[in-house]
C-alpha cells in the first residue's frame, strides 16, 4: 500500500458502518496498541471515512481523558460519521464482544477456578497484533513528525514513559503546552502573535449565547443521569435501603458497592488499566473481599486473551463479587448483574466525555496555535504508542520480564528504570510467528482476518505439541 493515502470518501451507510464497527469489536485485541492500530489500518487507510489528520486529532482529545481511549476513539469516530447514535453503535460494538466473552469466561472461571486453558486458545493472537502495532507505529510516525521538534517531543515522551513511569496524560498534556508555547514564540518573532491571539479570543466569543454556554451542561447533566441510572435498578434487587452510604461503608449491598466503587474509578483511570489494577485487587481482596489474593492475575489473563479493552478486567471482579455475595438470587445470575454493573460504571463516561467535548475539540482544528499545540500532542502519542508497543512485545516474545532500577531514590524506591526481559526466557515459537505476521503484513499486504486466523491456528498447534510432549 503507498504510504500516501487518498482523500477521504464520502460518509458510509449507517448499517456499513455498523458492520464494520462489529468486525473491529470482534478483532481488538492487543490492547490500546494494537487497538488504535487495527481503527487506524481500517476506517483511514482501508474504508478511508477519516482523514489522517481528524484521526490523529481525534487521538489527541482522547489521549487526554479518563478511561479506554481507544473506545473513546472509536466513539468519537462514529459521532463524526453519524452523529450521537453512530458513537454509540461504535463505542458500544467496540466492548461488546470482549465483554460477553469475558462474561462467559469468567462464569467458566467461577466454577473450574483454572484459566491455564486461555493461554493454549489466545497464545498467536497476540504474537500476530505485535506486527499490526508495528505498522500502525511506522505509518503514524511517518505523518507526524513534521520537524525535528516533533522529533524531540516524541524521544521525550518514550523516555518519561519508558524510563520515568510517567503517566501518558501528563505527558501529551506537557507536550501540548510546549507545542503552544513554541508555536507562540515563533509567531511573536515574525510579528503575527497579536494577531493570531485577537482572531483566537473572537472565534470563541463569536456567536456565544446563553444557549451556547448552557448547552454542554445539559449534554453533560443527561449523560450523567444515563450514567447513575443503575442505582434504581440495584435499589429494586436490594430495597430501599440508603445504597450509596452503605456501598461507601462496605456492608451487605454488593451490587450498590461494585457500581459505586467502579464509577469511582472511571473517572480516575488515567494511563489505561495498568494504572488502577494495584488499587483495584487491594481494595477487591482486603476491603472487600471479592477475590482471593492471586486471582486478580488470573482475571488480567482473562481480560489479555479477549478482545475489547484491558479494563475489561474490572468486570471480572464485578462478575466474582456478584457471584460470590448473590443476595439470594442464583449465583451465575448474580455475576452476570455484578459484571453489568461494573461494565456500564466504567464505560459510559467514556461516552460523556466524547458527546459533550468532542463538538467544541471540531472548532479548534481551526486555530493555527492550537493546531500547533495538537501536533505536538500527536508527536508525543507516537513515543505512547512505541512504550505500549515495546511493552507489549517484550511481553509477548518472553515469559520473564523484569525492572532494572538505574536510579533510586532516597527511600530506595526506583527513580528511573528499564523494562529488561530475562534473554533465556524467549519463547521462539512466539518470535516466529511474529515474523511471519509482519511478512504477510508487509510483504503481501494480507488483512487483519487473515493474519490473526493464521496466528491463531498456529499458536493451538504450537500448545497442541508442547501438550502432547
Amino acid at each position: 500500500m503507498s504510504d500516501v493515502v487518498a482523500e477521504p470518501l464520502p460518509r458510509p451507510a449507517f448499517s456499513e458502518a455498523f458492520a464494520v464497527w462489529a468486525r473491529i469489536g470482534c478483532l481488538s485485541f492487543g490492547g490500546p496498541a494494537g487497538q488504535i492500530a487495527l481503527m487506524h489500518k481500517t476506517v483511514v487507510e482501508e474504508k478511508r471515512w477519516i482523514s489522517e489528520d481528524r484521526f490523529l486529532h481525534a487521538l489527541n482529545y482522547c489521549m487526554l481523558l479518563p478511561g479506554p481511549e481507544a473506545q473513546q476513539l472509536a466513539t468519537y469516530i462514529g459521532w463524526l460519521m453519524h452523529g450521537v447514535r453512530g458513537g454509540i453503535v461504535a463505542g458500544l460494538l467496540f466492548i461488546l464482544p470482549g465483554f460477553l466473552v469475558i462474561l462467559v469466561l469468567s462464569g467458566l472461571y467461577a466454577y473450574f477456578q483454572n484459566a491455564e486453558w486461555l493461554l493454549a486458545l489466545f497464545f498467536g493472537l497476540k504474537a500476530a497484533v505485535l506486527a499490526v502495532v508495528i505498522e500502525a507505529l511506522m505509518r503514524v510516525a511517518g505523518r507526524a513528525l513534521k520537524s525535528r521538534f516533533h522529533y524531540y517531543v516524541a524521544a521525550a515522551s518514550f523516555v518519561a514513559l519508558f524510563l520515568l513511569n510517567l503517566p501518558f496524560p501528563l505527558v501529551v498534556l506537557a507536550a501540548g503546552i510546549a507545542g503552544f508555547l513554541v508555536e507562540r514564540r515563533k509567531r511573536k518573532v515574525e510579528g503575527v502573535a497579536p494577531a493570531e491571539a485577537s482572531k483566537l479570543a473572537k472565534g470563541m466569543l463569536s456567536g456565544l449565547t446563553s444557549r451556547h454556554i448552557a448547552r454542554p451542561f445539559l449534554i453533560l447533566a443527561f449523560w450523567v443521569i444515563v450514567w447513575q441510572f443503575p442505582l434504581l435498578i440495584v435499589r429494586e434487587i436490594h430495597g430501599p435501603q440508603d445504597l450509596i452510604a452503605e456501598a461507601l461503608s462496605g456492608e451487605t449491598n454488593v451490587f450498590a458497592a461494585v457500581f459505586v466503587f467502579f464509577s469511582k474509578m472511571a473517572v480516575v483511570t488515567f494511563g489505561g488499566a495498568y494504572a488502577v489494577l494495584s488499587y483495584v485487587a487491594q481494595v477487591a481482596v482486603e476491603h472487600y473481599a471479592w477475590l482471593r489474593p492471586g486471582e486478580m492475575l488470573d482475571g488480567l489473563a482473562l481480560a489479555e486473551t479477549t478482545p475489547g479493552p484491558l479494563v475489561l478486567v474490572l468486570c471480572f471482579v464485578g462478575f466474582m463479587a456478584g457471584f460470590r455475595n448473590a443476595l439470594g438470587i442464583d449465583p451465575l445470575f448474580g455475576g452476570v448483574i455484578g459484571a453489568s454493573l461494573a461494565a456500564w460504571a466504567t464505560f459510559v463516561p467514556s461516552f460523556i466525555w466524547i458527546f459533550a467535548g468532542a463538538p467544541y475539540v471540531e472548532k479548534l482544528r481551526q486555530n493555527n496555535i492550537l493546531s500547533a499545540a495538537l501536533s505536538a500532542i500527536t508527536a508525543a502519542v507516537v513515543g505512547v504508542i512505541l512504550n505500549l508497543a515495546l511493552w507489549f512485545g517484550l511481553h509477548v516474545l518472553f515469559a520473564d520480564v523484569g525492572n532494572i532500577a538505574l536510579l533510586s531514590r532516597a527511600t530506595g524506591l526506583p527513580l528511573v528504570s528499564l523494562a529488561w526481559p530475562v534473554w533465556s526466557s524467549l519463547n521462539i515459537a512466539a518470535a516466529l510467528i511474529v515474523v511471519a505476521a509482519c511478512i504477510m503484513l508487509f510483504r503481501f499486504k494480507l488483512g487483519i482476518v487473515s493474519i490473526l486466523g493464521f496466528a491463531a491456528t498456529a499458536g493451538l498447534a504450537v500448545r497442541g505439541v508442547e501438550l502432547l510432549l
